[in-house]
């Protein structure tokens, strides 16, 4: 219960929206235990697990960015490789890495001195047995990654095995066989950078509208497409309010037109990431224009009536039945 709107958002946000932090700090603390366990894979003799390339590990995902919500069901890492004599060649947005001065390590998982990436994953899933508390090992759906289970934690792992190029990109698994690339530190820094400069509030805007995003009773966009078109629209003002609601207004608006646009994905790989039909854009669109207008209504209310009772009822509407009550 919340006796004004911004109390019942500060409330809402520490116990429904935001991950909760004593589990984060275990996330935290598990996500290092385990690079230190993959990392000892390589001197088992019987693995022959490929050679480890430390320094170029790297943390991704929105857990990473810290733009996650409750529950946490997943960690994502990236696990670097050594090319221990491989090459690469482009073939337009594909890459195919080649073994034939390469270790046996990576021969081993090559098909004619092309190395497999499916075979690296499976490699990986095989290779997690190996690891203290394991409970079970898995591939991804889309055949990127291996992901752990282990007996501590309700969530798991989702591992990506990667290499580093001159070109300073990231090469992971396509799910077909051969490689894509990414640079997951642009979309970090991109975070960061917007965080920095309206005054520490965007982590939460974003967290608290990916909420809304998952309970829209629409089409749900995917989460990280939703993350750029709010960035997209924080980077479109000036500055942020210092009341939350108002900005969660404001972008209900902005996202009746942004969601039938491009959105470009930053890193400058994959295009346009708007992969959604006219018909789900349409639905979208039409939910986004029902709760800009409720929230119109609720910000009325608060600031020209000053009825926060009102107020607050009319964000349980957009947010749901675990949007605070007032009293």
């Amino acid at each position: 219960m919340a006796n004004t709107v911004n109390t019942a958002f500060n409330g809402f946000n520490k116990d429904i929206v935001n991950l909760d932090p004593d589990r984060t700090v275990i996330a935290n603390s598990s996500r290092n235990w385990l690079y230190g366990k993959l990392n000892n894979l390589q001197s088992k003799a019987d693995l022959d697990f490929p050679f480890k390339y430390q320094d170029k590990h790297i943390k991704y995902g929105s857990f990473a960015r810290k733009t996650k919500i409750r529950e946490l069901d997943d960690v994502d890492i990236m696990f670097c490789l050594t090319a221990d004599g491989a090459t690469y060649l482009k073939n337009f947005e594909t890459y195919t890495i080649h073994t034939t001065n390469a270790g046996n390590r990576l021969k081993y998982l090559s098909d004619n001195n092309v190395l497999n990436s499916r075979k690296v994953v499976n490699k990986f899933k095989l290779s997690l047995a190996n690891i203290e508390h394991y409970k079970s090992a898995d591939l991804h759906s889309r055949g990127e990654a291996a992901t752990l289970s282990l007996q501590s934690y309700e969530w798991v792992f989702d591992i990506v095995p990667c290499f580093y190029t001159d070109t300073n990109l990231y090469l992971i698994p396509d799910g077909n066989g051969n490689w894509k690339s990414t640079d997951p530190r642009i979309d970090q820094d991109i975070i960061t950078t917007a965080n920095q400069k309206y005054s520490g509030r965007v982590l939460q805007l974003i967290r608290t509208l990916k909420y809304w995003n998952r309970h829209n009773a629409t089409y749900t966009i995917t989460s990280y497409l939703f993350e750029q078109i709010v960035v997209s629209f924080i980077n479109s003002r000036f500055e942020l309010n210092q009341w939350i609601d108002f900005d969660i207004r404001d972008f209900f608006n902005y996202l009746c037109s942004q969601i039938y646009n491009s959105v470009n994905d930053p890193k400058g790989i994959q295009g346009d990431l708007n992969k959604l039909t006219f018909e789900e854009k349409k639905a979208i669109s039409e939910k986004a224009a029902w709760a800009y207008n409720k929230a119109k209504e609720a910000t009325n209310a608060e600031t020209q009536d000053e009825d926060q009772e009102k107020a607050i009822n009319k964000w349980r509407e957009i947010f749901g039945s675990k949007f605070p009550t007032y009293g």
